[in-house]
């Protein structure tokens, strides 16, 4: 996996890792290690979510980090025999209590909807989370006080730190299943991707919500982000109201060593700049005053398909 600035590679090679036990248990191996899914060459292996699919004998699982990687690689090479001994201590523990923790800024406008942003609270309990995910919170959640600390806006914001985004994005469909439609959510975004500057905004609002779209991208051009063409999927945990119609906005972060710390023993809050912190905020800071006190309606793209 190489670094890009989008993180784009995460998505097909991490596979290995989410699919590639199933694969090898259907095949009769007793165990699988896989090359970490990261774009350092630290000794710190990546963890990540994996599960076996229905009917499948689960098997032990684990991975290399990099240089250990390329070191068995080149043993290989060489034909020569090879025993590794794995002593894996994750279990199942089966399924326990989670939970979301919500936050409103109380807007003057009810009829006008309501803005949802936030980020997730649980990481893997290699690092302590500090890029993946509590610099999102840090970011949404001082954006919305800032709001809060100018005066009423029109719309309510409500910032909601996610549980068991993980496992899977559990507090983000339970909010969807609980809130949706319910809560007339007209706006969302997360910010899931680190600290280091937001380098594009992509919106996606509806064709009649150009001049919005022209606001958002004029007031960003300062802080050095461009304005992209690709629509918004707002993230894990709010994506199923992107992919139900709701609008979305999404301030890309640059991802270019965001994979060097992700679900490793690096993950902590000595890879927070301070700086770049600042821009995100800023940036949020930004987008939601001119969201939650937008004159005109706010609307989405056509409904998409629902994650499996």
């Amino acid at each position: 996996m190489m670094p890009t600035q989008d993180g784009s590679g995460y998505g097909q090679f991490g596979a290995p890792r989410r699919q590639g036990p199933t694969a090898a248990s259907r095949k009769g191996a007793i165990a699988i290690v896989v090359r970490s899914i990261g774009t350092d060459h630290h000794r710190n292996p990546h963890t990540g979510v994996q599960t076996f699919a229905d009917g499948v004998r689960p098997i032990p699982a684990a991975a290399l980090s990099v240089p250990d990687a390329e070191q068995l690689q080149r043993i290989l090479a060489r034909g020569l025999p090879v025993r590794m001994h794995l002593t894996l201590t994750p279990r199942q523990t089966g399924t326990h209590q989670s939970g979301n923790v919500i936050a409103d800024v109380p807007g003057a406008d009810p009829s006008a909807g309501m803005i949802v942003i936030g980020g997730h609270m649980d990481s893997w309990d290699l690092g302590t989370g500090a890029i993946d995910d509590a610099a999102g919170i840090a970011i949404t959640v001082a954006a919305a006080h800032r709001i809060m600390e100018a005066g009423r806006p029109r719309r309510t914001i409500r910032v909601v730190l996610f549980g068991a985004e993980e496992p899977g994005g559990l507090g983000g469909d339970s909010l969807y299943a609980h809130h949706h439609p319910g809560d007339r959510v007209v706006l969302v975004g997360e910010s899931d991707f680190g600290a280091d500057r937001v380098w594009r905004v992509n919106a996606g609002l509806a064709p009649s919500n150009a001049a919005l779209a022209a606001r958002i991208g004029a007031v960003l051009a300062p802080l050095g982000i461009l304005t992209g063409h690709g629509e918004a999927d707002a993230g894990t945990d709010l994506g199923p109201w992107v992919r139900g119609g709701v609008a979305g906005i999404d301030l890309n972060q640059d991802g270019t060593r965001y994979f060097d710390y992700h679900h490793t023993p690096d993950d902590t809050l000595d890879k927070i700049d301070p700086a770049q912190l600042r821009q995100n905020v800023a940036a949020w800071t930004a987008v939601l005053a001119l969201a939650a006190d937008a004159p005109e309606p706010i609307a989405g793209l056509p409904p998409r398909p629902q994650r499996p």
